[in-house]
């Protein structure tokens, strides 16, 4: 059966394909102006369903008195906001994010540059060692977190080994004191997001030229001098992509708390962060107030703004 023609091959293809063609002065355009929206078409609307919207749908409630069941909601303009800054469980749900980032933020851009700097190496067996660093990655964050519970449970492994060397008299309350609950659940994030963030520096290192390690080394300079001047410069744009991604996350950690602090989010919810709040005074189906829990929501996100105008400001110094 004959194909169609050439000729009709090409009117197609300049009817669909948004190449320049000479226009009556010779000057080139687009044959169809509206084919790029045509293409993003999808994404733009994902993007303004389930992301734009929401976004605009938490402000307009933070200036109500919504409950999370529906119902009628009222405008109290606001005075959530001035409620939130009245009220110490918002702070010291703000001081425990904030605290987590601080710790977690230097810890998960150092270590796993260093563990891609011992895994970068071609050696037998390397590619055992990089797939059992990167398995936690895999797992899923509550399957992690179960894990945890039963491992640092008053007799879990952990406690357990250490009576039995003699290290501890008595068990360990990684699940119930509040500071140990809350360094748990920073080992549970560093531990879960290692091999995630090794990968994005195995990638940056293969872009730091080898030749700068052998000048280095042939003139006599030792392995961490090369890596504080030669690796670190050389992977200082990835350090700061991963110290933004990790900022924003921690910011936004709720797993982790419920995981090993349980439904309260520690005794008397004293390791609640910010979205474990949120969940507590805006989605409560009995005495939830979802507009005031909008407006925390708001102030999470004003907070990780912050965070990442400040992580571009640091990028844009260092570039220049």
């Amino acid at each position: 059966m004959p194909g169609p023609a050439p000729s009709r091959l090409r009117r197609l293809g300049r009817a669909l394909l948004p190449g320049p063609a000479p226009g009556a002065n010779g000057a080139a355009l687009y044959r169809r102006w509206w084919l790029p929206w045509l293409w993003t078409a999808p994404a733009i609307g994902c993007a303004a369903v389930f992301g734009v919207f929401p976004f605009l749908n938490t402000v307009l409630l933070s200036f109500t008195d919504a409950k999370p069941l529906g119902g009628a909601a009222g405008f109290v303009g606001l005075s959530n906001y001035t409620r939130m800054l009245d009220d110490p469980d918002f702070w010291l749900a703000t001081r425990n994010s904030v605290l987590y980032a601080l710790i977690v933020v230097p810890l998960m851009v150092l270590l796993p540059l260093l563990l891609a700097v011992l895994v970068e190496k071609n050696l037998p067996g390397i590619g055992f060692f990089r797939s059992a660093f990167y398995t936690p990655v895999l797992a899923s964050s509550v399957v992690v977190g179960l894990s945890w519970q039963w491992l640092l449970a008053d007799d879990g492994l952990v406690n357990t080994w250490l009576e039995k060397a003699h290290l501890i008299r008595s068990a360990i309350p990684f699940l119930s004191d509040s500071w140990l609950i809350l360094l748990s659940a920073m080992g549970l994030t560093l531990w879960k997001g290692l091999g995630w963030y090794m990968v994005f520096y195995l990638a940056a290192l293969g872009n730091v030229p080898k030749e700068l390690h052998e000048a280095a080394a042939m003139d006599g300079a030792g392995a961490a001098r090369r890596f504080w001047h030669i690796t670190v410069p050389g992977v200082r744009q990835a350090m700061m992509l991963v110290g933004t991604l990790t900022g924003i996350g921690s910011l936004r950690v709720f797993t982790e708390i419920y995981m090993l602090g349980g439904s309260t989010g520690g005794p008397g919810g004293a390791d609640r962060t910010l979205p474990f709040y949120i969940k507590d005074v805006g989605l409560d189906p009995l005495t939830g107030n979802a507009g005031y829990g909008s407006a925390v929501s708001v102030a999470l996100f004003a907070l990780t703004l912050g965070l990442t105008l400040l992580a571009q400001r640091l990028t844009k110094e260092d570039e220049s």
